[in-house]
């Protein structure tokens, strides 16, 4: 059984017109084996999770293109990020640069 709520993605919400609002947020990694150790930070409870700038960015992305370095390794939670979808349109909306739609 899915526990998340069906919804149908935005079909006008594309990646090229949002300035990757996706990667300003937490990024918990869950058993991702993938993920290259130096985009790693583990918190006191041993919580792992991808590290971010100071300025809140994903240190895997880069910033003169908005893409993820690390695509094909990228953690589980990015892949299952729809685009179009609640959470993407509220990341969007809470992020400088990016219109909700």
């Amino acid at each position: 059984m899915n526990s998340k709520p069906e919804t149908t993605p935005d079909p006008e919400v594309t990646c090229s017109d949002c300035a990757a609002a996706c990667c300003r947020q937490q990024a918990m990694l869950f058993d991702d084996r993938g993920v290259p150790d130096h985009f790693v930070v583990t918190d006191s409870r041993g919580v792992a999770s991808m590290a971010r700038l100071a300025d809140g960015w994903c240190v895997a992305l880069d910033r003169a293109t908005m893409a993820c370095t690390i695509y094909e390794k990228r953690p589980w939670i990015c892949r299952e990020f729809e685009l179009g979808e609640e959470e993407c349109l509220a990341a969007r909306a809470a992020n400088y640069g990016c219109p909700d739609r």
